[in-house]
């Protein structure tokens, strides 16, 4: 997806953030649309589809958190969170309720455009009709490689533009371990330990969608001292 042709929401409260980051964005090619809190949002988001969230966590009345948590159950938007709580505690928060990531304020309008393009570069690009797909098999989950898409049965199962990377990665080397800092380096996040527990987080989620039995990994193995393998049937 081109970064020019992105359709971002903002959320946030605070009306001067909420217009320096529309002008800003709008700056920099993105068609941009802005929302003062989470039911603002809600209404938005029912009448038009968006590339990207970027979503304040405190926000009065529903906060960043629970909006997130709330919108995958329907939405595989990718989410931004801005937050000034620093703490790692709350950054897991948001990454166990589906942010895809996050930034704490105060940041520099360059990091943010950093992040938006690099979860706007994990998109899974749409396919050509003629590409003959490749499938994985997960016990009765299906995966189509070429299309990024996962099937149980007759339904979508929906990923996030994380978890979509995530099954890029691990799809293409079966039965190999990817260590935790090359998954780091391969979502285009900085490096370090805070990064790779990130990384953790949205792995548990993905077993969540594809294990029988999540605290009993078969598919989404962790391979001690190496990473995690994706062991297809």
């Amino acid at each position: 997806m081109s970064d020019l042709d992105a359709h971002l929401l903002i959320v946030d409260d605070d009306e001067r953030i909420r217009d320096l980051l529309k002008k800003f964005l709008m700056r920099n090619g993105f068609l941009v649309t802005a929302a003062r809190d989470a039911a603002h949002a809600r209404r938005v988001l029912s009448g038009l589809d968006f590339d990207m969230i970027v979503l304040d966590v405190m926000m009065p009345g529903e906060d960043g958190v629970s909006l997130t948590r709330s919108l995958r159950e329907t939405h595989t938007t990718p989410i931004l969170l801005l937050t000034a709580r620093g703490e790692t505690e709350h950054r897991i928060a948001g990454l166990e309720a589906g942010a895809d990531d996050y930034l704490a304020k105060p940041f520099e309008p360059k990091e943010l455009l950093l992040r938006i393009s690099a979860i706007l570069r994990r998109m899974p690009d749409t396919p050509a009709e003629d590409t003959a797909p490749k499938i994985l098999h997960l016990g009765p989950i299906r995966y189509d490689i070429e299309r990024g898409e996962m099937w149980q049965g007759e339904d979508l199962v929906r990923l996030t533009a994380t978890e979509s990377q995530l099954m890029k990665i691990f799809s293409a080397q079966p039965g190999e371990a990817v260590s935790r800092t090359k998954l780091v380096e391969d979502l285009g996040r900085d490096r370090g330990q805070a990064q790779e527990r990130a990384v953790d987080v949205q792995i548990t989620r993905l077993r969540r969608k594809i294990e029988p039995n999540p605290k009993q990994p078969r598919y989404l193995q962790t391979v001690r001292g190496a990473g995690y393998m994706l062991a297809p049937d």
